[in-house]
């Protein structure tokens, strides 16, 4: 048992690490899976105009608005040797219809694997593996609603645990004056198997809203994105000892990013998630840590995204995506 909580122990500390929900576990579920997502700060739920197949990651009701027929890639480094990377395939059925698959991998790289007194017994690579269907429906010729559901397993050696989840989404999208607003409920569920020691966990709920605007006389677009806005106590937030207001509470749930297209095929973007950016100078970070940036390449049938962003002290995360429309 004490081998157990020493092991599980460790991993937790890792999950707190790359995580902002540091009272939850299953970690997988809260990084973005989309680099326009992370470039933007990492929280955003209302790219509508983002119609490649890991759009719905972040709110299932943009499935509506992705291509049709296709398939895409992401990874995403981590430090100390992790990564998280998956795959999603999306397919249209009639006008209103959109069906995707999707499954993805967080991995915290090798671990030593000792027992309580310390002696290493070998290495082993914890992961937390998701796996999951989305569907969306059309529901006039603005707004739309969505659903993913998700099994979501977590492996630490020896002990593992199992949890289903799901993500509920509406968007709202005026092509005409370029604007998106969105409301989600994002993994919402439960730990139906626990580790060893039998104390459940619980998933990082989120419920997130969120705009994003194209200005008149410029090609650029704003994006206000307000997370965790169930979450208003200090102990759900790394505060270092400090005292947390409530000015910088509500500080936490914001993130704010910008798209600029240079073409129609090009778009760089830049994001600052306000509560990453504290937590990460709380711990020991510089004045960049909630900053983040990227670019995106839309060709004809092909699409590319590259992100940087920071999600631990230790180093920043390099993030890209592939998709093939069919």
């Amino acid at each position: 048992m004490k081998r157990a909580l020493l092991l599980i122990y460790g991993v937790l500390c890792l999950l707190s690490a790359y995580g902002q929900g540091i009272a939850s576990a299953f970690s997988v579920l809260r990084l973005p899976a989309s680099s326009h997502v992370a470039a933007l700060g990492g929280e955003h739920i209302s790219l509508a105009v983002d119609d490649a197949p890991s759009v719905g990651f972040a709110n299932p009701a943009l499935y509506a608005g992705a291509e049709p027929r296709a398939i895409g890639l992401h990874y995403m480094t981590l430090p100390d040797g992790g990564s998280h990377f998956g795959a999603q395939y999306v397919h249209d059925f009639g006008e209103r219809h959109t069906a995707a698959v999707t499954a993805t991998c967080l991995s915290y790289g090798s671990m030593d694997e000792t027992d309580e007194q310390g002696i290493k017994s070998g290495t082993f690579t914890p992961r937390d593996l998701s796996v999951g269907v989305g569907y969306s429906y059309l529901l006039s010729d603005r707004f739309s609603g969505g659903a993913n559901f998700k099994v979501v397993t977590s492996n630490y050696g020896q002990y593992n645990s199992l949890a289903l989840a799901v993500d509920l989404g509406l968007n709202y999208y005026d092509p005409d004056n370029d604007v998106s607003i969105s409301a989600a409920v994002l993994h919402i569920g439960r730990q139906v198997k626990t580790f060893e020691d039998g104390a459940r966990q619980h998933l990082p709920f989120n419920a997130v809203i969120g705009a994003t605007v194209g200005l008149a006389h410029a090609p650029v677009r704003l994006s206000v994105t307000l997370s965790d806005l169930t979450r208003w106590k200090a102990k759900d937030y790394f505060t270092a000892g400090k005292k947390l207001g409530f000015g910088r509470l509500a500080a936490n749930h914001v993130t704010v990013g910008v798209d600029v297209l240079l073409s129609d095929a090009i778009t760089l973007s830049a994001g600052y998630n306000l509560r990453r950016a504290y937590e990460l100078k709380q711990a020991g970070g510089s004045h960049w840590a909630g900053l983040s940036g990227g670019v995106s390449l839309s060709l004809r049938r092909f699409k590319f995204g590259a992100s940087y962003s920071q999600y631990a002290l230790s180093a920043g995360s390099i993030g890209v995506n592939a998709a093939y429309l069919f």
